[in-house]
């Protein structure tokens, strides 16, 4: 997925010699002190920002040998989102905001979006709006979004973040289990340990490179 990826601002390094391979199903959390790039290289790793060398790879697809039309489209088949602010849209109801994904791809499936939103706990919310749930809810709204299209690779960017430590604890049973379920690879970027240590292996960013943190389950 990842070699040897170095980033930039300037002539000032953010981070270099990071190399990462994630196989589908398994979860991968990131730790870090803040600033060291956490959140830049999540963003590479999708596309979002440019790297200064090495690559990247999602399904066997180099994101370095497309242009910004094709790893858009890329992203859209191939990738899940799951932030912090949770990014639900307020004008449109949950099963809409969920199946959002899917009409992006010309692909409308109101019955998968309603397996999802029953796979999140939230099967009879669909005709709800975002203002009408919880912080615990909406996360759970952008876990179903993420995951509708089955994607390849889910990017998790402190999605517990904004959560009580009960609620945040659901949601991350959630995540995993969905996550594991479709057979997604996750990487989550985190400060909350808890959230971490239920990883499959975690890694710790520093500016030369990514870490073993520990083993979870040793």
């Amino acid at each position: 997925m990842v070699r040897e990826l170095a980033k930039r601002y300037g002539e000032v390094p953010v981070f270099q010699h990071v190399s990462l391979n994630v196989q589908p199903g398994e979860f991968v959390a990131i730790v870090g002190e803040s600033g060291v790039g956490k959140s830049t290289l999540l963003n590479c790793l999708a596309g979002l920002d440019h790297w200064d060398s090495g690559s990247v790879s999602i399904d066997g697809v180099d994101l370095g040998s497309l242009d910004d039309d094709a790893r858009a489209r890329l992203r859209r088949e191939k990738v899940g989102f799951v932030f912090q602010a949770f990014h639900v849209l307020p004008h449109l109801d949950v099963a809409q905001n969920v199946a959002l994904p899917l009409m992006l791809l010309n692909r409308p499936d109101p019955a998968r979006v309603q397996a999802m939103l029953d796979a999140v706990g939230l099967g009879t919310l669909g005709a709800r709006l975002p203002q009408q749930l919880s912080g615990g809810q909406l996360q759970r709204v952008a876990i179903a979004r993420a995951l509708v299209h089955r994607p390849a690779l889910l990017l998790a960017d402190e999605p517990t973040g904004n959560l009580d430590p009960s609620t945040a604890a659901s949601v991350m049973a959630a995540l995993i289990a969905q996550t594991r379920e479709h057979g997604a690879a996750l990487v989550l970027v985190t400060h909350a340990m808890p959230a971490a240590l239920q990883a499959d292996r975690i890694l710790t960013l520093q500016a030369d490179g990514l870490h073993a943190f520990s083993t979870p389950n040793a």
